[in-house]
């Protein structure tokens, strides 16, 4: 090949995440020698805007809620500003391309649902390329899934985070998808137990569950709560970590302080390093209603933790049930008593630790990342 492809990824913000985190992966990882790599980011905020690569361009179009004013009514006025020159630019994507942007593409890329009507949008005669890690199965909104889902369509390649991912689709809407891929995740075992190393963690109530995920409704920590006072009530001594950020931080903050497990119902906030929190936990635990492929899985048993999860999304692409890990159904009963079972049953977690140490052999990073490249050396070539 002679010249580079010129590939442009598009981002909201870079709040911690596991979609950002997969995209940070791809921008590090992408063969420098085959793509001139172009990340345009709407707003330059988020804990992670600091670990994009310095080898690729980096567009912004609005600071981050980081570099404004210090003063709440300035920072008012700001916000305001902000949201004016975003809904401009977004309502007319060729002044945007114009006079931001500025380059030609051969692929564009749309990391997450949130981005697919912009790079739809874009005035470019590129190949678009969309990546959609959510299970519909969960989501309430029949409107909301099927403008995703019907969008996605309009790609000329989709990239799907897990085999369930795609198929639900197809179960529930009758939906396929000829012009698509699956390709997971990749997960970055020697660099997570690097980091697990950097600082000591000292729990004060063992044995400990960690937990970590954004604090959104489906993420399910209401119900972990309940479970957890449940478990403490009938003598089961323990203590939970949850690391992540969200908007259910104060609902979950109330119903600690309501159930008075404010103590053992740790709620760690969003760390930069979450590792040496796990590490340092007993067990792992993940009781969402719904995941597509989530890194936080691999790289768990990647430090040897012993995984209570919930048997959703592609979760179970990941852990073989009562082999490597333990699945349960996203309800309380079930995730009681498969905590019951961990507290009770060291021979249970001995024997996941143990096969652990050969599962983390099926996540392999360079196919992952040949498995992309391929994809967009082919859109690229039918582009020409």
């Amino acid at each position: 090949m002679s010249q580079k492809i010129k590939v442009m990824f598009r981002h909201r913000s870079m709040e911690m995440g596991g979609v950002e985190r997969v995209l940070l992966d791809l921008l590090e990882n992408l063969p420098r020698e085959l793509f001139d790599i172009t990340f345009f980011l709407t707003m330059n905020q988020g804990e992670l805007r600091k670990n994009i690569p310095k080898d690729i361009e980096l567009i912004t179009l609005q600071k981050g809620r980081e570099d404004m004013s210090s003063n709440k009514f300035l920072r008012t006025l700001q916000l305001i500003k902000r949201n004016i020159i975003l809904t401009f630019y977004r309502n007319n994507p060729k002044i945007l391309y114009r006079k931001i942007i500025k380059k030609d593409f051969d692929l564009e890329i749309a990391p997450t649902y949130s981005e697919f009507d912009n790079i739809l949008s874009s005035p470019l005669n590129s190949r678009k390329i969309a990546w959609f890690h959510t299970d519909v199965s969960y989501d309430p909104s029949e409107k909301r899934v099927l403008s995703r889902v019907n969008a996605l369509k309009k790609f000329d390649w989709v990239i799907f985070g897990s085999k369930q991912t795609r198929d639900i689709i197809k179960d529930l809407y009758e939906i396929e998808y000829p012009k698509s891929s699956v390709i997971y995740n990749s997960i970055k075992i020697d660099e997570v137990k690097v980091k697990a190393l950097e600082f000591p963690v000292h729990y004060d109530t063992t044995p400990v569950f960690s937990s970590m995920g954004r604090l959104h409704s489906r993420k399910n920590y209401h119900t972990l709560m309940k479970v957890h006072k449940r478990l403490l009530d009938e003598g089961f001594l323990h203590s939970i970590a949850v690391i992540g950020g969200g908007s259910e931080m104060e609902n979950l903050q109330r119903q600690a302080k309501e159930l008075n497990i404010e103590n053992t119902f740790l709620l760690l906030d969003s760390q930069i390093n979450p590792y040496p929190y796990i590490k340092n936990s007993d067990y792992f635990v993940l009781p969402s209603e719904s995941e597509s492929y989530p890194l936080t899985i691999g790289e768990v048993m990647g430090l040897n933790i012993p995984v209570i999860s919930t048997n959703v999304g592609g979760i179970p692409e990941m852990i073989e049930h009562d082999f490597d890990g333990y699945l349960v159904e996203p309800n309380e009963d079930a995730i009681y008593k498969g905590m019951k079972l961990f507290l009770t049953n060291t021979e249970i977690t001995e024997k996941f630790k143990k096969n652990m140490v050969q599962s983390v052999e099926k996540f392999d990073n360079e196919k992952i990342y040949n498995q992309v490249t391929s994809v967009f050396q082919k859109q690229y070539q039918l582009k020409e």
